[in-house]
């Protein structure tokens, strides 16, 4: 498949997509500009138990990690590309932001 055939991530987890806008800092412009054209891989296979939603093809993860909190408490993890301005997961930490 190629990344445009794939399914817009706002369109298959809206409410997700709509938090994680709200959650970023809005001086973040890089990544609150790609959150509407995340494309949706799935999610991540690399261990039973990983529930990672995919925004890039598997294994395209990093180090990098963008931690997105309401009241001081994490929600949603943000893994990002080498140069730590692309997201390519998302995991989500607590399932009311679904």
């Amino acid at each position: 498949m190629t990344p445009e055939e794939f399914p817009l991530l706002a369109d298959v987890f809206p409410a997700l997509t709509a938090n994680i806008l709200r959650l970023l800092d809005p001086d973040d412009t890089v990544l609150i500009d790609q959150v509407p054209a995340l494309r949706y891989h799935g999610v991540c296979t690399c261990t039973p138990t990983c529930q990672n939603l995919l925004t890039s093809p598997q294994g395209s993860g990093t180090p990098y990690l963008r931690e997105l909190e309401e009241n001081d408490e994490p929600m949603i993890w943000l893994s990002l590309d080498p140069t730590a301005t692309v997201i390519v997961d998302i995991e989500v930490l607590d399932g009311r932001v679904l």
